[in-house]
């Protein structure tokens, strides 16, 4: 067996692992059920993909975000790794063939979105596969309790029975005790499970919250004294091209994303914000997952988050690479005030998504009892407008369909054009010589995709117009016309949103909503927002000690960095009291090495918990150092 540094080395060109990897790693080894709680960009994937790299057998990743599936087995691919991903979007022929390649050894990674997992073909075709590992990414989903509960998350659980042995490993990068505990429990971890936590204590992150009326200038005056990449959070997709195209007019690289663009229109905004061409992106919280970019010198809020969670999630995309950066979040009294009424948006009346849910199914087409796990392309303005409903409403209710399993709603990610041959190659010449008009294509596709006998490959039209010499309108209708003659499967590239039916199509008067766990829900989510506001709002703890502290992470002592340690740093500045135990420890640290105990007042407990305050501030400043025998000296 290889070992977990050759592994590293190999495959993904690091030397040394971060804490705690090693140790994840090796309790996945050892067979042991983990929960792995590190920071965003704490290098999760590899906690996964190195054990199973270093076994026989398939790891299987469930994860709810399409775009970060397509993502890692894109990245698995370029390293010679054989990985896919199954998920909304794809024909039940595509999908029947990733399942058969897993099951027969073909692939070490396979991706499945959690809705999935409850389905006749992948439960057959799992209970044969030589699973090795089953990985659990955003696993804080699985509770009703976390921020971002999905339902067939609990699916998991259910797979387990198929493979007793084989270890789950549960990945989140923000969850509360109460998460972590359901984590535990709805994943039915055995006994002798493994917890780790990596701490969420930033020391490069200095977290500052302003409430500001004028909120433009302001931004402008922070991106211009940072002077570097950043990304700026806003709430609706409107505002992301007004506050880039204010930010444009003064002179600042700045661009747009949100996830109403094309998938080619995001990836090239993210490629330029990558490359330092447009250093700051203007963005809804569509942008930043799974993208790790090191030098990201700030991220600003200019609208108040709905949790904690979420916040230090974004957040925590500022300086990876350890240099200082900073978290900045402006807010007004309305925003505080607009945040309750989000909430209350968010649980719509029962009636209002009964509405919805018949609206829906009348929109796609689907007759009563019919529709069961149909995935159908879906633009939510056209839905609204069509049914004169509103898009909050709508987006709302959905949500709650999506929680109470009815339906999946998946975002926009580009599919290309994929084709694969339906006919042996002796049937194919046959038809070649009959149909000479479509030879040069023909020969083209063989020449350019192999395996596009036995594997669908992704095409591109404007390739094959080119080789074929053809016009691309051409290509594809000779394209279309094989896929109707069964010589060939042809999917042409979409990259439009998706809804998944979990169930047949209901009559609207037979659909069951849980109105108790709609109100436990909305209860969570009131918790969720008070404490998101109590960070805001609160003016004497420090940020980092909160956050840490919400998180269940005690004991923390104050980051000395944000607006809150800053402004107490400079009223004890002021004191008298400090400035004269600030001038005498360092005099009597100037020479010679001195105990800590030696310097603190003996007598009066207030006078040496102020000097314990002014020896951390003189370490912070570093005016002086301290050794492994807990004793000072000057610099």
């Amino acid at each position: 067996m290889t070992t977990r540094h050759d592994i590293l080395k190999k495959y993904f060109g690091f030397d040394e692992f971060r804490t705690p990897q090693l140790e994840i790693i090796q309790s996945v080894l050892e067979g042991k059920d983990t929960m792995a709680l590190l920071p965003t960009g704490g290098g999760k994937s590899l906690c996964f993909q190195v054990p199973a790299l270093m076994q026989e057998g398939i790891c299987v990743v469930v994860s709810p975000l399409i775009a970060l599936m397509k993502d890692q087995v894109f990245h698995l691919k370029r390293r010679e790794v054989k990985a896919a991903a199954v998920f909304s979007g794809l024909t039940y022929h595509e999908i029947d063939m990733i399942l058969d390649n897993c099951q027969f050894g073909y692939y070490k990674f396979l991706f499945v979105s959690p809705e999935r997992l409850k389905t006749d073909i992948f439960i057959e075709r799992f209970k044969q596969m030589n699973v090795c590992l089953i990985a659990v990414d955003e696993a804080h989903c699985v509770s009703q309790w976390g921020y971002d509960f999905r339902p067939p998350y609990l699916e998991i659980a259910e797979i387990r029975q198929f493979h007793p042995k084989v270890p789950v490993l549960a990945l989140t990068a923000s969850a509360t005790p109460a998460v972590q505990e359901d984590i535990v429990d709805k994943l039915k971890f055995r006994k002798g499970y493994a917890v780790f936590k990596k701490s969420f204590i930033r020391d490069n992150l200095s977290f500052v919250v302003r409430k500001e009326e004028a909120k433009y200038p302001k931004l402008l005056e922070i991106i211009q004294k940072l002077n570097g990449s950043g990304i700026i959070y806003v709430r609706n997709r409107n505002k992301t091209k007004d506050v880039a195209e204010y930010l444009q007019k003064n002179k600042i690289k700045a661009d747009f994303y949100h996830a109403g663009l094309s998938t080619r229109e995001r990836s090239l905004k993210q490629d330029n914000w990558l490359q330092n061409k447009k250093p700051v992106m203007v963005c809804t919280n569509a942008f930043g997952m799974g993208i790790d970019k090191p030098d990201v010198r700030f991220v600003i809020h200019l609208d108040v988050p709905e949790n904690l969670e979420s916040y230090y999630q974004e957040a925590g995309r500022a300086g990876r690479d350890g240099r200082l950066s900073y978290a900045v979040l402006f807010y007004t009294q309305s925003d505080l005030d607009n945040l309750g009424e989000k909430l209350k948006q968010k649980f719509p009346p029962v009636e209002a998504i009964k509405k919805v849910y018949n609206s829906l199914g009348n929109y796609l087409g689907v007759a009563v009892e019919s529709g069961n796990r149909m995935t159908y392309p879906f633009d939510m303005a056209h839905f609204s407008h069509s049914f004169k409903l509103e898009s909050a409403l709508v987006y709302n209710c959905l949500k709650i369909l999506e929680q109470e399993n009815y339906l999946q709603l998946s975002e926009g990610v580009l599919m290309p054009s994929r084709a694969i041959f339906r006919v042996d190659k002796l049937a194919l010449y046959r038809f070649e010589v009959a149909n000479a008009a479509y030879a040069p294509l023909i020969k083209s596709l063989l020449r350019t995709y192999g395996g596009i006998i036995d594997h669908y490959a992704k095409v591109s039209e404007k390739e094959l117009a080119k080789l074929a010499k053809l016009d691309e309108k051409e290509v594809v209708k000779q394209l279309k016309h094989l896929h109707k003659n069964k010589v060939l499967t042809y999917i042409p590239s979409s990259d439009q949103p998706t809804i998944t039916l979990l169930t047949e199509r209901m009559h609207e008067s037979n659909l069951y909503l849980n109105t108790q766990y709609i109100r436990q829900r909305k209860k969570v989510n009131e918790e969720q927002m008070e404490a998101m506001l109590n960070y805001v709002e609160q003016s004497t703890d420090c940020r980092q000690v909160l956050i840490c502290s919400y998180f269940g992470e005690k004991k923390v002592v104050p980051c000395g960095k944000c607006d809150i340690c800053l402004e107490n740093r400079r009223k004890l500045e002021q004191d008298t009291n400090f400035s004269q135990a600030k001038k005498e420890l360092l005099e009597k640290t100037d020479n010679d090495w001195i105990k800590v105990d030696d310097l603190l007042p003996q007598n009066a407990h207030f006078a040496a918990a102020l000097y314990k305050e002014v020896i951390r501030f003189l370490l912070d400043e570093k005016l002086v150092v301290m050794n492994d025998q807990n004793e000072l000296k000057r610099v």
